[in-house]
């Protein structure tokens, strides 16, 4: 078998952290900073090694001249403390309601609250809501509303606040990507001034924990029609959070400053500056040069390393993420289902795992991760070149060309995965043309009606924002098929359509589980995706600071970082 390995480390020129140690030095030395011009990602050829020390002289080119508008972790000479943390991505909306990826949901969360929350163990505790209260037979939500809080423009927070948020994400004129959970609304009442009344269709065991999603998270109504912002255009979010909306430059750092009226536990630092920096190497190097205080999804071949570095802490955190191949289900070509099942079959999964990702993630045997409620272990599709090579010939798709799309900087070796993924469909006969996209440019792309311009395959990533599989279900139905959803692949199955009805109003948990389990061996037989794997979440931050966690819905935990002493 042939492993692509596009980032296996080159010890006599790659740029290590004994290298990068000397790109400190460097950097530290250098009193002007060049405005922040992070170019767009391009595409790696992972058989290329010649060019490896040109990357390493282009890594301290890169991380020397990113622009720091803020002083990470200290005080600005103003009185002002700063704490920096670099991304991948660039925001795609600062809309609750138009969410779709965690990275931005966090920068969104530093802002916005929700009524819920729900802690490691999947246990819904209150947040906006102090109490909540569902009627014997699951038709009436009550919630109890926090008193004394106030919304960053002065309007106080209360419960038309609440039925203005609530009825806006189930408005057919906003687009809400994640808003499958919340369709069971019937109405929402104030009952009084801290009192909200919602009605469902329909029994929901996952509503309370889908009030816990930043989709759903509580904002001032009249900043709906203030400073730019549209009810269906609402890019300047004013919620109740610690944190208020500060500056955002596309393409280089969006940041917040502190709340002097919030309600909770005020934060340490007065301003968090988000860095857009979409190369894991670059974030890595501004890390260690001290000019950033946090970095998610560092260059996984450099864990090891990292976790030895007494100057950084380095979290492994656990992610209910999966990593898969998106299939166009109304393709000609890949509307068979032995078409797709031989791809599943040509891709040396635990291979691209060991060699690309080293490690940082678990091979699936179901189409969801196994932290959710309602996983079982459903099958595995080992690799077997020559079954695919007979499969793809007796579907007539031997020797099919293929387009696979992918983004760069958004989750763990996204770009040079898609790259190992299609060097291993080419060994099967395939012709596969990979193109590589920034995160905004790829979702407008995916998350759109089927077209003539749909791609055929595509890198994508999905980490339900509480552990239930009701949410990760979201991708395998006709009702959140884009752009109403990103069930991207366009699949759709009246079986699976069926058991996941049935789950959605069971009560019993131990049904519900099986509805689950039943409807996922049925997905996985169809095979929609290219199922790959649930990714670990990388996290590492200075030595010099404190207060840093994840959750296992794949979100830094960071709001109350200071000091380490």
């Amino acid at each position: 078998m042939r492993v692509r390995e596009p980032r296996r480390p080159v010890p006599s020129s790659s740029p290590t952290l004994s290298h990068r140690s000397e790109i400190v030095q460097l950097c530290a030395t250098s009193s002007e900073r060049e405005p922040m011009n992070t170019p767009a990602p391009r595409r790696r050829t992972p058989r290329i090694r010649s060019f490896a020390a040109v990357a390493a002289l282009g890594l301290l080119v890169s991380a020397c001249s990113v622009n720091d508008p803020e002083a990470p972790s200290s005080d600005n000479g103003d009185g002002n403390s700063t704490f920096s943390i670099a991304v991948g991505i660039d925001p795609d909306t600062f809309d609750p309601a138009g969410q779709t990826t965690t990275t931005v949901s966090n920068m969104v969360d530093y802002m916005v609250e929700t009524l819920t929350t729900v802690d490691d163990d999947g246990q819904v505790n209150g947040k906006l809501a102090e109490t909540f209260e569902t009627s014997e037979d699951g038709l009436t939500v009550t919630l109890g509303l926090r008193k004394g809080v106030t919304f960053h423009d002065g309007t106080p927070f209360n419960a038309d606040a609440v039925v203005s948020t609530l009825e806006r994400i189930t408005s057919p004129d906003v687009k809400v990507p994640l808003g499958s959970p919340y369709k069971v609304i019937d109405s929402v009442t104030a009952v009084d001034d801290s009192t909200v009344e919602v009605k469902l269709t329909h029994p929901s065991p996952g509503f309370l924990s889908a009030l816990s999603v930043t989709t759903a998270g509580i904002i001032s109504p009249a900043s709906v029609t203030a400073d730019g912002n549209t009810n269906v255009n609402y890019q300047k979010p004013v919620g109740t959070g610690p944190y208020v909306f500060g500056k955002y430059t596309a393409g280089e750092n969006f940041s917040v400053t502190k709340f002097a009226d919030y309600w909770g536990e005020k934060p340490y630092y007065d301003t968090v500056n988000f860095r857009i920096v979409p190369e894991a190497a670059t974030r890595e190097s501004l890390l260690l040069a001290g000019q950033v205080d946090m970095i998610i999804l560092p260059p996984v071949s450099d864990l090891k390393s990292l976790q030895s570095n007494k100057d950084v802490e380095t979290l492994l955190a656990p992610s209910d993420r999966t990593i898969f191949i998106s299939l166009d289900f109304q393709d000609p070509l890949l509307s068979n289902k032995e078409t797709r099942q031989a791809l599943n079959y040509a891709v040396d999964k635990q291979a691209i795992v060991d060699n690309v990702l080293f490690g940082a993630a678990k091979v699936l045997d179901a189409p969801m991760s196994p932290s959710l409620f309602g996983y079982c272990k459903t099958g595995s599709y080992d690799y077997d070149p020559a079954k695919a090579k007979q499969m793809l010939a007796d579907s007539g798709a031997a020797g099919a060309t293929l387009d696979l799309l992918t983004p760069s900087g958004r989750y763990v070796q996204d770009a040079q995965a898609a790259e190992a993924i299609a060097g291993y469909l080419r060994d099967v006969g395939l012709t596969v043309n990979v193109s590589t996209s920034d995160f905004p440019s790829f979702l407008a792309r995916v998350n759109a009606p089927h077209s003539e311009n749909t791609v055929d395959m595509h890198l994508l990533g999905w980490a339900p924002p509480y552990l239930d599989a009701d949410f990760q279900m979201q991708m395998f139905r006709q009702a959140t098929h884009p752009p109403a959803g990103l069930a991207t692949s366009f699949y759709t199955n009246p079986q699976v359509e069926q058991l996941l009805a049935q789950a959605d109003v069971e009560l019993d948990p131990g049904t519900r589980e099986q509805l689950y389990c039943d409807a996922s061996k049925v997905i996985w037989d169809d095979a929609p995706w290219i199922f790959l794997w649930a990714q670990s979440f990388p996290i590492v931050h200075s030595a010099d600071v404190t207060g840093i966690g994840s959750t296992p819905t794949e979100k830094f935990d960071a709001i109350y970082a200071h000091p380490a002493s």
